[in-house]
């Protein structure tokens, strides 16, 4: 089923990125170090990805700061934005 596919597919995704940022962001980020990271992390995936990670931050940006700053994981922020199923 080509939704479950795609899902999967942005679920990857989503947890590949996420990992990129909280890397980049360091242990105990703030919302400066996130936002930084957020905007590093998307270019590196080169043009195509970046542009989905773009939309990916801007819509999710709240949600994926608070999980980082909580410690959650890349998948648990993806499941709490329901990208990811658990």
């Amino acid at each position: 089923d080509s939704v479950v596919q795609g899902r999967g597919i942005k679920c990857s995704l989503c947890t590949k990125v996420l990992k990129k940022i909280q890397a980049l962001a360091g242990d105990n980020p703030d919302k400066a170090a996130v936002a930084a990271a957020l905007q590093k992390g998307c270019r590196v995936l080169g043009q195509a990805m970046g542009k989905l990670c773009q939309r990916l931050v801007k819509k999710y940006q709240d949600q994926i700061t608070d999980g980082l700053q909580n410690g959650d994981t890349p998948r648990d922020i993806c499941n709490a934005m329901g990208i990811c199923r658990s």
